[in-house]
């Protein structure tokens, strides 16, 4: 059981049926298409050779189907990793060289390292800190800079910089000086139509495969070469020996920053396309195991002179559509991409540098979700003010920034909903049952003397003032003299000892002020907590109700109030009370 856990393809083997052969082989094959120019064409997105884009793919697809838990998850170089990727690499080397795939490998080694480590220490959740707003922002932000910087590949030439704006500059700089050239341009723009108009049509056409084959037909047709364009050119024969990459030690801890934000993004996108994967087959994947796993293919690309890479979100839901049911499917496509490192090498020479900045631009516009956009700018302006922030962060501090900008808005929104929760003070209404907030139910009644108080969510350092300042302002508000508080502590989930101690505070004044302070509805763990603060120690009073009505009887025996609540004055007439929210 422990190998079956370890290794999943141990328990995917004993368990494989043989009708899923033909399905899975078939799968791996159409993959295959589409993985080795969408590989090479995110390598050269992010200053390397396009043959490093192979091996990131080629050997991670191996690993993943040994160690990977996800049945159906295609591994490899993608979108959302290569801004982060240049902007980690390109200051430290130029464009192409071997001291590039050197960091970039070393990017991968490290992301990978910390992957595996945040995976058996089980911070699996690591990938919720990104909320659903700030990840619209961090993605558009992302696919708005690939686009720029792949804006100029499509135009014939090549532009660096982090952020958007200096890109922009170089790039209308390499237009005045007449880089342009019009056959890759027209070659690009008519790449990235026809993807985008086959995806709209069928996810199953492999609109990549289709711009691949149309590209080395009309530069060979049209000898593009002779007019200026870029092409691809022979691929180096076979894969390289694993080994770890040329970095000395300073420069290593110069990518540390850079890998820990990859890492992070890695397993986001991982984490939501397995989790999606395994809902629609009705699994369940473990997510520490898939960080564990991440961190291997990434560790495994980095040694083959690849880089930094995680779940593909347009490759995945292709294995799925056209049949894929275990990670055969991986091997197989590995298996033939390998045949054509070793044995074809020169099956990309007439393919333009064009078609690949068209297949990165197509994948970047499929990142920018308009619709997700526009819904929240409708249901909530607040969050949608937070997605633009995390946008406007990775367009001008840059991809890297951009992340530690979106996992910091994504955690301080957090604070922001927790510090300042809803609250209400509780009345009764007639003809409902239970007890409601007096400002949706104005109509409501109050039990003379008494303030029933709820704080909807925990109490902790960061609220406990408000929460304080909170119950001074109902209190206040109040025309009758008040001489209890309840509070209806239902919704608190937990109290921290900086919470206690405000809490302690304020039965002292309430205190001096003749209010006196109970609770109702404590949750079990939340009264041990308050028991062990002490804050039942130095005054007299009953023990917590269970209920909020037994609290208001408690407090009306006590005060001996003559108040009718309004199922006590009904008729008799054996109707059943009516119920409400």
């Amino acid at each position: 059981m422990a190998w079956t856990n370890l290794v999943p393809a141990i328990g995917q083997a004993r368990a494989y049926r043989r009708e899923w052969l033909t399905k899975d082989v078939v799968a791996g094959l159409v993959l295959t298409g589409l993985l080795a120019p969408a590989g090479m064409a995110y390598a050269a997105a992010a200053g390397l050779p396009p043959v490093t884009g192979l091996y990131a793919t080629i050997v991670p697809l191996f690993v993943y189907a040994l160690f990977g838990p996800s049945r159906i998850l295609v591994m490899g170089p993608d979108s959302s990793l290569t801004p982060l990727i240049v902007a980690a690499v390109l200051p430290l080397a130029a464009v192409g060289t071997d001291e590039a795939v050197a960091l970039a490998g070393a990017l991968g080694i490290l992301a990978g390292v910390i992957c595996v480590a945040a995976g058996l220490a089980r911070f699996g959740f690591i990938s919720e800190l990104l909320s659903a707003p700030v990840r619209y922002g961090y993605l558009h932000g992302i696919a708005i800079t690939i686009i720029v910087a792949q804006a100029a590949k499509l135009c014939g030439f090549s532009v660096k910089g982090e952020t958007i704006g200096g890109q922009l500059r170089q790039f209308v700089d390499g237009l005045h000086e007449g880089h342009l050239n019009g056959w890759a341009l027209s070659l690009g723009l008519a790449s990235v139509a026809t993807i985008v108009i086959l995806r709209e049509l069928s996810r199953k056409v492999p609109g990549t495969l289709i711009v691949v084959v149309l590209g080395v037909v009309v530069a060979l047709a049209l000898d593009l070469r002779g007019k200026g364009v870029t092409l691809v050119g022979d691929l180096p024969r076979g894969l390289p020996s694993p080994a770890l990459p040329d970095v000395d030690w300073s420069t290593t801890r110069s990518l540390l920053a850079a890998s820990l934000g990859i890492a992070f993004v890695a397993f986001a996108d991982t984490s939501v396309m397995s989790r999606t994967m395994a809902l629609r087959r009705h699994e369940q994947v473990d997510s520490n195991h898939e960080l564990v796993a991440l961190g291997l293919v990434n560790i495994a690309s980095g040694m083959f002179h690849g880089f930094p890479i995680s779940a593909s979100n347009s490759r995945t839901p292709v294995a799925e559509s056209v049949g894929s049911r275990t990670q055969l499917t991986g091997i197989v496509a590995g298996a033939a991409l390998l045949v054509i490192a070793v044995a074809a090498p020169a099956t990309f020479r007439h393919l333009p540098d064009a078609s690949l900045a068209a297949i990165v631009i197509a994948a970047a516009i499929s990142l920018i979700d308009i619709p997700a956009m526009v819904r929240l700018w409708r249901v909530r302006r607040s969050e949608f003010v937070l997605s633009i922030a995390a946008f406007l962060a990775v367009a001008f501090l840059g991809p890297i920034n951009g992340v530690v900008v979106a996992v910091a808005l994504s955690v301080l929104n957090f604070l922001r909903r927790a510090w300042k929760p809803h609250t209400a003070e509780l009345v009764r209404v007639d003809g409902l049952k239970g007890y409601h907030d007096r400002a949706r139910h104005p109509e409501g009644r109050v039990v003379p003397g008494l303030v029933l108080y709820r704080f909807d969510g925990p109490l902790f350092f960061a609220n406990a003032r408000f929460f304080v300042d909170d119950v001074q302002r109902v209190i206040d508000a109040r025309p009758d003299p008040i001489t209890c508080l309840i509070i209806t502590a239902e919704p608190i989930t937990d109290i921290d000892t900086t919470a206690a101690d405000t809490l302690h505070d304020l039965v002292d004044q309430l205190q001096a002020r003749g209010v006196a302070l109970h609770f109702a509805e404590l949750k079990g763990t939340v009264r041990e907590r308050l028991e062990r603060y002490g804050v039942f120690d130095h005054h007299d009073r009953p023990a917590p109700a269970r209920t909020v009505g037994q609290a208001v009887k408690q407090y009306l025996a006590a005060q001996r109030i003559d108040w009718v609540d309004w199922e006590e004055r009904r008729t008799g007439d054996g109707d059943a009370p009516p119920t409400g929210g």
